[in-house]
């Protein structure tokens, strides 16, 4: 394992202080580092929190600030959270109008989030992002993974709370752009965990994994190696099929890295989901791309699409102004 490391038991709380000092101007840590926090808070706003297991950055702390997230609660690598960690956010970052969850679909955040909610002692709501269509039966104890989708929920629910949105129509935002939402992802290599120090799983050299999770769970299907146009072909086959848009609709497309992919293989796979989206009637028109939900070192991507409206464009568009994504601000 070659990995930029002092050890495997202080990578996340080094990682944690380096991003503190990094980006001191917008963002600062909680006590025992239990969660990254917005420096400045605006009262009166509904404060939104998310969170997860560390080794998916920049999700979530790359994504506090303006226009985002209130704060962000991280565990360990690829480990819920807990608990005390978002009561104690929640007191931080509460001005007054409530407080909104953010939680990816895994067992263990969304029974952490939960009891966090229950036990706040403050007016609490919750979104459940869900957007991984790689998971077509029920066989998954809590259902359909929250993947790169979860990013475009916070962006969008993060523009109406700077307005002043309040927590009950936050919380219907939330899900009506998560079930406008959908991703699917490929994996060319297996991660490394530090803590375990050799890779997750096993993959040949001719071999990729079609619909891999963020954490490394199994796909749909382990396959030959193909090109880039038949992969971009397989998850936006899977995508539009569940998403089913209208011909003519607006959409959003994210081409998410996941950590070990480099640009010019990121933006080669925009070309080709743009000409499969074009074909099947549907107008890409808002575009991001990069390694914004990551999984530590792996080799792949995953593709997201949102269908948009003019309140969507206009939520996208709005000022965000955070570690990992930045513009109009």
């Amino acid at each position: 394992m070659k990995k930029l490391i002092n050890s495997a038991e202080t990578v996340l709380e080094e990682s944690l202080d380096g991003l503190a000092a990094a980006h001191a101007d917008i963002l600062q840590l909680g006590a025992e580092r239990k969660f990254v926090r917005r420096r400045t808070l605006k009262p009166g706003k509904v404060a939104l929190i998310s969170g997860g297991g560390s080794g998916h950055e920049p999700l979530h702390a790359g994504f506090v600030g303006l226009g985002m997230l209130d704060a962000a609660c991280p565990g360990h690598v690829f480990t819920s959270p807990t608990p005390d960690q978002m009561i104690e956010a929640a007191e931080a970052v509460d001005t007054g109008a409530g407080v909104l969850f953010i939680v990816k679909n895994y067992e263990g955040d969304v029974m952490n989030f939960t009891m966090a909610a229950e036990m706040a002692g403050r007016e609490v709501a919750t979104v459940v992002t869900d957007d991984d269509v790689a998971v077509e039966t029920s066989t998954y104890s809590t259902g359909r993974r929250g993947v790169a989708g979860t990013l475009i929920v916070e962006k969008m629910v993060g523009a109406a709370a700077e307005t002043g949105t309040r927590l009950a129509a936050l919380k219907d935002l939330g899900d009506e752009v998560n079930r406008r939402t959908r991703s699917m992802g490929v994996a060319l290599t297996p991660c490394t965990v530090p803590a375990a120090g050799r890779p997750n799983f096993t993959l040949a050299d001719d071999e990729m994994e079609m619909g891999v999770g963020i954490h490394g769970e199994p796909g749909r299907r382990r396959v030959a190696l193909a090109s880039a146009d038949a992969i971009a072909g397989e998850l936006l086959g899977a995508i539009l099929k569940d998403l089913a848009p209208k011909r003519g609709s607006e959409v959003l497309l994210l081409v998410n890295g996941f950590g070990a992919t480099p640009l010019i293989e990121l933006y080669l796979m925009v070309n080709s989901a743009r000409r499969i989206l074009d074909d099947a009637g549907l107008t890409p028109i808002r575009f991001l791309t990069g390694s914004y939900v990551t999984s530590l070192d792996m080799a792949g991507a995953s593709l997201t699409v949102s269908v948009l409206d003019d309140r969507a464009k206009a939520l996208w568009d709005a000022p965000v102004h955070t570690a990992a994504l930045r513009w109009g601000a």
